[in-house]
């Protein structure tokens, strides 16, 4: 192996190690993922979400009055009601329907992509 490409491989592998070493890591195609709807002027935004199957959803309530998050299909699941600023958060494991059980014209969708 010629000294050269000897120098630049071993610099390369020493670089990597040093990224390892200070926790910076590539991104894993199976990691879940994080997705904010934030809730703002009676609406929830984005109103329709595509995640996959294990992604965490945090909402973050921006209004001034109170809101939740509530299982539109068969109310299997509800937050409770939550002020400006604050969050409620969920795994998502299927298609959901939800809605704000306070203003039930306040509606949204998480679809779980294929």
């Amino acid at each position: 192996m010629k000294p050269t490409i000897y120098l630049f491989s071993m610099l390369t592998i020493a670089f990597l190690l040093l990224l390892g070493g200070i926790g910076i890591k590539a991104p894993i195609a199976n990691e879940p993922q994080v997705h904010t709807v934030t809730i703002e002027k009676m609406k929830f935004i984005p109103q329709h979400l595509t995640v996959h199957k294990g992604d965490k959803v945090i909402w973050v309530n921006k209004d001034f009055i109170l809101h939740d998050v509530t299982d539109e299909k068969n109310g299997k699941w509800t937050s409770k009601p939550f002020g400006k600023d604050e969050t409620w958060s969920k795994i998502i494991t299927q298609d959901e329907e939800y809605f704000c059980s306070l203003h039930k014209v306040m509606k949204g969708t998480i679809k779980i992509s294929s």
